[in-house]
């Protein structure tokens, strides 16, 4: 089953800041579309919950937190930051 994966805007906005002030943008790069392919396969399963139905989960050198939406089969990812 696959499921649609969306960024909300102001995600988008992060991650394209932590890219602009990366060391290695392919490694930033590589790790959101890493985090993309595992959402779209099994985000029920994916990383760890939190409250109100959000969960975390994280790909070196990025961390996000996202939602399932279970009837649209979508994800939306709501916040994603640098973690070490």
């Amino acid at each position: 089953m696959n499921w649609r994966v969306e960024w909300v805007k102001s995600a988008e906005g992060q991650l394209a800041d932590l890219w602009l002030v990366a060391p290695d943008r392919a490694i930033v790069t590589k790790a959101a579309n890493a985090l993309d392919r595992r959402l779209e396969r099994d985000p029920e399963n994916e990383g760890e919950s939190r409250p109100n139905g959000q969960r975390i989960t994280f790909e070196e050198p990025l961390a996000i937190r996202f939602r399932v939406f279970h009837d649209e089969q979508l994800v939306k990812v709501l916040r994603v930051w640098r973690y070490s």
